[in-house]
């Protein structure tokens, strides 16, 4: 009889804006066991140290990151073709990696890096990403945030990508992450009653 070794999905995390990897590492470690059993997640830091005060001290121990700088209506964005090459260069050495999970800012990043790597902008040397899990989530060109020129064709088609998306009630993301739905065939939905933030399940 053949046993068949079934490999963990391994997903790259993307944590939120001036926060760190080890800070969605303790957030993400509040699921159940029975889920983080099944998959392998690996936790990285943003390229920039964070340009200004976070949300999160006082909660959690510094160091803060920033994946990319926006400017004040973000409209403007700064350090965005640097991030990518650092994600690049990041699966190249740790991968390969079957996903991505993003919170906020790494949601939003996440959420367009399929369309972007089908576009042949970014993410070109390593494999194909086969799914995304957007947490607080939004897109880019929508009500509230501006396009980087890399990312202008990202949502240009729906993206076939498997998609989970984690909704808070009470998130002040909650509409754009709901518009970003749109932009992604069959998405897969959970909504929940906190706000920005990464829920319990």
């Amino acid at each position: 009889m053949e046993i068949q070794i079934q490999k963990k999905p391994r997903i790259l995390c993307l944590h939120g804006f001036r926060t760190s990897g080890e800070i969605l590492k303790r957030l993400v470690g509040r699921w159940p066991e029975t889920l983080l059993e099944r998959l392998d997640l690996v936790f990285t830091d943003a390229p920039y140290p964070a340009q200004g005060k976070s949300d999160v001290e006082g909660i959690f121990d510094p160091p803060y990151y920033e994946w990319f700088q926006s400017s004040q209506g973000f409209t403007e964005y700064y350090n965005f073709e640097e991030c990518l090459e650092f994600l690049e260069d990041y699966m190249m050495k740790h991968g390969p990696f079957d996903g991505l999970l993003g919170f906020s800012q790494g949601a939003i990043l996440s959420s367009a890096l399929p369309g972007m790597q089908i576009e042949k902008v970014a993410l070109t040397k390593v494999p194909k990403i086969k799914f995304v899990i957007i947490i607080s989530g939004a897109k880019f060109g929508g009500y509230k945030f501006g396009l980087p020129k890399l990312a202008a064709n990202a949502f240009s088609s729906p993206v076939q990508c498997p998609s989970l998306h984690l909704i808070g009630d009470m998130d002040f993301l909650k509409e754009e992450g709901i518009a970003l739905l749109e932009s992604f065939v069959d998405p897969v939905v959970i909504h929940h009653p906190k706000g920005h933030t990464i829920p319990r399940l």
